[in-house]
């Protein structure tokens, strides 16, 4: 257990300035205080310690320029200093850049790293950027699963932050993930709207299912690329963005996602990866948006070489049983001819 060392200062109120605007109140906290470690961040948001205005408030708040945001005095001479990213996080995470401007920063995000850290995780993708652009204000402008690889945006700027976040909440940010889903997709293009409950926990981990009193929530199935009856690769469109979202939605449907171990079906998963899946098969290929002042903007990444080994596979193991058959129908005709 942590020991308490003495007082650090006193209650400070801060104002938010017109650059810090957009921000997430514990990504301002982060900032702010940049010695104490995100845990004790937010245990203080949770206990009412850190106000905004006078009012408690949540991690996920979005901060306005001129709130005043309250901050405790801080017991922290004991406290473990933060974790810092590791040259191996940072190389990898930089070597993941594949397009940036004045305005923003696309990485094609390896799978198995998160974008943040939390929830058991200490850092994430955009610890090792700040670490290692230490003179940038970066901050994420949206969210992918741990698991999940592609196309994820960082702003450079708080005002390319604040138009991201406008237009992923009028609609017009357009995100495109291939998945890769059990049994032969039969539903044609289908436009799923099952509401999400996001707030649920099994054994203290975070669960999401469809239910009536859950957030609106609409994903747009497409097929691609059938393998015979065994699997599906599909291309979905998020209309919103719920955590774990086209996971739910897809299982909802009755063709869970590959390799996904909280949703999916463990037989197929076990299918998978006997021909070498070895994480979820769900990949964000493309994002697509028009800047308020600036014209359209598009990023793409390519399917990973680890999965197009898996359709390859799944492909050559389709079209060997289809020689198989069809040998085995030639030489029954030519019996029954004799």
């Amino acid at each position: 257990m942590t020991q308490q060392g003495p007082v650090r200062g006193a209650v400070r109120h801060v104002e938010v300035s017109e650059e810090r605007a957009g921000q997430r109140l514990d990504n301002f906290l982060m900032r702010l205080l940049a010695d104490v470690p995100r845990s004790r961040i937010y245990r203080l948001v949770r206990r009412g310690e850190v106000r905004v205005n006078g009012r408690r408030a949540s991690p996920e708040q979005r901060l306005l320029s001129g709130d005043r945001v309250r901050v405790p005095p801080l017991r922290i001479e004991t406290e473990p200093r933060p974790a810092r990213a590791s040259a191996r996080l940072i190389d990898a995470v930089t070597a993941a850049i594949v397009y940036e401007d004045e305005r923003l920063i696309v990485l094609d995000k390896p799978a198995g790293i998160a974008v943040h850290g939390g929830s058991g995780v200490s850092l994430g993708v955009i610890e090792a950027l700040r670490a290692a652009r230490p003179d940038e204000e970066l901050e994420l402008a949206h969210r992918l699963d741990r698991d999940t690889s592609g196309c994820l945006l960082v702003a450079r700027k708080s005002s390319s932050l604040r138009a991201l976040h406008e237009l992923l909440r009028e609609g017009r940010f357009e995100k495109g993930y291939l998945a890769l889903v059990r049994g032969h997709w039969n539903l044609g293009r289908a436009r799923i709207e099952a509401p999400l409950r996001t707030d649920l926990r099994v054994s203290g981990e975070r669960t999401v299912k469809v239910h009536p009193s859950g957030k609106p929530s609409v994903s747009e199935f497409r097929p691609v690329q059938f393998f015979g009856k065994e699997a599906t690769l599909v291309e979905v469109a998020l209309h919103t963005g719920r955590t774990h979202q086209i996971r739910v939605h897809a299982a909802h449907a009755g063709h869970p996602v590959a390799g996904d171990e909280k949703y999916g079906d463990e037989a197929f998963n076990l299918q998978m990866r006997d021909l070498g899946l070895e994480r979820m098969f769900l990949h964000a290929h493309a994002v697509s948006f028009e800047w308020p002042r600036g014209g359209p903007f598009s990023a793409s990444a390519p399917l990973p070489a680890e999965l197009s080994a898996v359709l390859d596979r799944l492909q050559t193991g389709i079209t060997g049983r289809r020689s198989r058959a069809t040998a085995a129908s030639r030489r029954a005709r030519s019996a029954a001819g004799r």
